[in-house]
C-alpha cells in the first residue's frame, strides 16, 4: 500500500519515462481515476483533503447564542461559580424551553467552545501568556521558599521542610532543614542565610504568601504582614516583595522554585537516615561544595559570581534578633506542658505552675527565671509527646510501681540512655529488696545522672553489679572514681577484687592510695565511718535502777 505522495511520484516517473503515455493508460496502470492522474502530473504534492461537510445541523442550533452567552459570563464571573454542564441544561430547559439536546451533546459543545471564548476574551484585552526574561543586578535581590522533604529520623520516616534562600544574580543558595515551616524556622533560616552570605540584599527578597510572613492577602499585591515579621525585616533592613497567588506568582520566583527541587533530587535521594534532625552542618558543607557549580547558561561558576556580589550586600546588624516565640503554659498534673498541640515534660516540681517557654525552629527550651530546666527537640506532629525520665524521678520515689509502664522509660530505652546495665541493676535490686524497694534503689541511681556523666555512672553500675551488690551508695563511689580516673575498670577485675576481700573476712574494704592498674577496689558504705572520739557510749543503767526503787507517796512496803 503506497501513500499518496509515493503514488504521485510513480505516476510522474512513468510519464517521464514515456512522455507519450496517455492519462487513461496511467489511470488503468495505477488503478486510480484520471482526476488523480491530472493532479499528480500538475504537482508532486498531493492536495489537502477537504473537510467533511456535516450532513445534518447541530441539535443545539436554536440555542447556540444562549449557551455562548453563558460561557462568556463565566469569563468575568467568580471562579468558583461558573456554569457546569448540568446547570446549562437546566437553564436551557427553564428559560428557553429547550430539551431536544442530550447531556453529551451539550458537554461536547462546551468542551470545544469554552477555550475559544476564553481566547477571544484574552485577545480583546491584548493578553498573552508568557514570560519576559529579567536582569538581576548583583547584591540586590534574593528569593525564598520552603520545599517538602522526607528523612528517616530514629528509624521513623518524617516530613521535614527545606528552607532555601537563593541570590538572584549569582545563584548562590543556602539550604537548611527544619521540623516545621513555622515563623521560628522561617526567621532562623534567614539568619543562617545572612550569616553565610555575610550580608543582606539591598533591594528586596521575593516570597510567596507564606503564613509566617503574611496574615491576610488583599487585592493585587497588598498584604497584611505579621507584626513580628515586620520587626524582623526592620531589624535586618530589607524589603519584601510578595508574588501573586497561585501558579502566576510561582513564575515570579522561578529560580528558588527550581532550586528547591534540584537540591532535593541531587542530595536528599534516598531519604537520609539520621539519629536526629541536626543535619544542617552537612547541608552547609554541600552548599560550600556547590560554589564550583555552573548555573545553566552562565560562563562563570556560582562562587565566582558571588565573590563579585558579596561586597555589595548590606552589612549585618550588630545585635542578634530573638528568634524564639515566648509562651507561658501551665504545667499539668502529669508534669507536661502543651506547646502548639504537642506535649513536653518538665521537672515535676513545677506542677500547677506556669513556666516560660522559648519555642524555636528545632527545639523547645523551658525556663525557670533565667535557668533552663528542660530542653526538647521540637515536635511537628499534633498530639505527639516527649517525656524525659529524669523529670519524673521525684514522683517515682513515692510511686515506684509506675516506672515499669511509663512512657518516659520507654523513650529512654528507645534513645539508649536507659541501657541494659540499668536493667541488670534493677533486676538485682528487686531480687534483693523486693519490687518497691528495688525500684527505689534504681531511682536513687538515676538521680545520680544529674551530677555525674552518663558513661561514668554506667561504669559504676557495671562495677557494682559485677561485685554482687545493689547499693546506690556504692554506685556513686564507683562512678566518681571512674569520672576522676577517666577510665572504666574491667568488670572481671572488679569482681576478682571483691572475691579477694571476702576471703580475708573483711566487711569493709578500705580505700587504696595507689590502686593497681588492672582495676579499682570496690568500697562499700554499708557501715558508715565516724570521726574518732565521736562513738556513742551506752547510757548508765543506774538511772533506770532508781526508777525501780522509787515509792509512791502514801504507800507501804
Amino acid at each position: 500500500m503506497f501513500t499518496r505522495v509515493e503514488l504521485f511520484e510513480r505516476i510522474r516517473a512513468d510519464r517521464r519515462a514515456d512522455p507519450s503515455v496517455s492519462q487513461r493508460e496511467l489511470a488503468r496502470r495505477h488503478r486510480v481515476s484520471r482526476r488523480t492522474v491530472r493532479a499528480a502530473l500538475a504537482s508532486a504534492v498531493p492536495p489537502p483533503r477537504k473537510p467533511p461537510v456535516r450532513g445534518r445541523p447541530l441539535a443545539l442550533g436554536p440555542v447556540l447564542a444562549a449557551v455562548d452567552e453563558m460561557l462568556r459570563s463565566d469569563v468575568v464571573g467568580p471562579r468558583k461559580q461558573r456554569h457546569t454542564i448540568e446547570r446549562i441544561c437546566q437553564r436551557l430547559a427553564v428559560e428557553h424551553g429547550f430539551t431536544s439536546a442530550s447531556y453529551s451533546t451539550v458537554r461536547n459543545y462546551v468542551a470545544r467552545r469554552r477555550p475559544q471564548i476564553l481566547a477571544e476574551a484574552r485577545e480583546g484585552r491584548g493578553h498573552l501568556d508568557g514570560m519576559v526574561p529579567q536582569v538581576h543586578p548583583p547584591g540586590e535581590e534574593a528569593e525564598v521558599d520552603f520545599a517538602e522533604a522526607f528523612a528517616v529520623v530514629g528509624g521513623t520516616q518524617m516530613k521535614c521542610y527545606l528552607f532555601t534562600l537563593r541570590m538572584s544574580y549569582s545563584g548562590k543558595a543556602v539550604h537548611r532543614v527544619f521540623a516545621s515551616q513555622g515563623q521560628e524556622a522561617f526567621m532562623e533560616g534567614h539568619v543562617e542565610a545572612f550569616r553565610v552570605l555575610g550580608g543582606v540584599p539591598t533591594r528586596h527578597i521575593r516570597y510567596d504568601n507564606l503564613k509566617p510572613a503574611v496574615r491576610q492577602v488583599l487585592f493585587g499585591r497588598g498584604r497584611v504582614e505579621s507584626q513580628r515579621w515586620v520587626a524582623f525585616r526592620s531589624h535586618y533592613g530589607f524589603h519584601a516583595f510578595y508574588c501573586l497567588p497561585g501558579k502566576d506568582g510561582a513564575h515570579e520566583k522561578g529560580g528558588v522554585e527550581h532550586e528547591g527541587g534540584r537540591f532535593r533530587r541531587n542530595h536528599l535521594v534516598p531519604p537520609p537516615q539520621v539519629a536526629s534532625l541536626a543535619v544542617n552542618d552537612r547541608l552547609a558543607d554541600i552548599d560550600t561544595a556547590e560554589d564550583a557549580r555552573h548555573v545553566h547558561g552562565a560562563p562563570a561558576s556560582i562562587g565566582f559570581n558571588f565573590a563579585a556580589e558579596a561586597p555589595l550586600l548590606h552589612p549585618l546588624p550588630a545585635d542578634d534578633f530573638e528568634l524564639g516565640t515566648t509562651l507561658t503554659p501551665l504545667v499539668r498534673r502529669n508534669a507536661r506542658i502543651v506547646v502548639r498541640q504537642c506535649y513536653y515534660s518538665v521537672p515535676a516540681r513545677f506542677i500547677d505552675r506556669k513556666v516560660r517557654v522559648s519555642l524555636r525552629a528545632n527545639e523547645v527550651l523551658v525556663f525557670d527565671g533565667r535557668q533552663v530546666v528542660a530542653r526538647h527537640p521540637r515536635l511537628s506532629r499534633r498530639y505527639d509527646y516527649r517525656d524525659d525520665l529524669d523529670h519524673y524521678l521525684e514522683i517515682l520515689l513515692v510511686k515506684p510501681g509506675a516506672l515499669a509502664g511509663s512512657t518516659a522509660l520507654a523513650q529512654a530505652r528507645a534513645e539508649g540512655s536507659f541501657t541494659s546495665v540499668h536493667d541488670a541493676f534493677w533486676a538485682a535490686a528487686r531480687t534483693a529488696h523486693g519490687e518497691a524497694e528495688g525500684t527505689r534503689a534504681l531511682i536513687e541511681v538515676l538521680l545520680l545522672h544529674r551530677q555525674l556523666p552518663h558513661a561514668a555512672l554506667v561504669a559504676g553500675i557495671t562495677a557494682t553489679v559485677s561485685a554482687g551488690s545493689c547499693s546506690p551508695e556504692l554506685v556513686a563511689i564507683e562512678a566518681r572514681k571512674a569520672a576522676d580516673a577517666g577510665t572504666v575498670a574491667d568488670s572481671s577485675d572488679v569482681a576478682a577484687s571483691v572475691d579477694e576481700g571476702a576471703e580475708d573476712g573483711l566487711e569493709l574494704a578500705e580505700p587504696v592510695d595507689d590502686p593497681s592498674p588492672g582495676g579499682a577496689r570496690v568500697i562499700s558504705l554499708h557501715t558508715r565511718r565516724l570521726p574518732s572520739g565521736t562513738e556513742h557510749k551506752p547510757p548508765p543503767m543506774s538511772v533506770y535502777d532508781q526508777l525501780l526503787s522509787h515509792r509512791t507517796k502514801g504507800t507501804t512496803a
